[in-house]
């Protein structure tokens, strides 16, 4: 079957790749910046365990990396001739399924990550909790990196142009 090509394509697709990329800092940026503080006061109250508490900041961090990973793959499909309007769209929706998901984990990291850091500083064994808390927040990113992997595969997929 074949597909039609516009020059609008592409620019979904470019933008797919710049959605993954921005969304995604954006939520590495917030959880990092909102489990910083928790970190900062866990200096203040107990500073022996710094190490343990930065995990928040870390995990927060890897969320950028999806976005980069997305981005970087779906940049690699965007041909000047022959892309299709479908797989303009799909990467589109792969771009935003790894952003806003990774935007969504870091708002969630970040908000965790503070408030058990600071608990964290008061009474060690709410560290395994906090651990726990983080990997399933930090999953809701692995979530829409998997899904704009499988949607990229797709897009990858479709047929030729048609001839105009």
């Amino acid at each position: 079957m074949s597909q039609q090509c516009t020059s609008s394509a592409a620019f979904f697709g470019a933008m797919g790749a710049a959605s993954a990329l921005v969304f995604a800092n954006l939520g590495a940026a917030y959880g990092t910046a909102k489990a910083g503080v928790g970190v900062a006061h866990l200096g203040i109250m107990n500073h022996t365990k710094i190490m343990r508490g930065i995990v928040p900041v870390v995990m927060a961090g890897i969320l950028g990396i999806y976005g980069l990973i997305v981005a970087v793959i779906i940049s690699g499909g965007i041909k000047a001739d022959g892309y299709s309007n479908f797989a303009g769209y799909v990467h589109f929706g792969a771009g935003l399924a790894a952003g806003m998901a990774s935007l969504a984990a870091g708002l969630a990291i970040g908000i965790v990550g503070d408030s058990s850091v600071r608990a964290y500083g008061k009474q060690d064994k709410i560290f395994v909790a906090m651990i726990l808390m983080l990997i399933f927040a930090e999953a809701l990113g692995l979530y829409g990196l998997i899904i704009s992997l499988l949607m990229n595969n797709v897009a990858g997929k479709a047929g030729a142009c048609a001839s105009s």
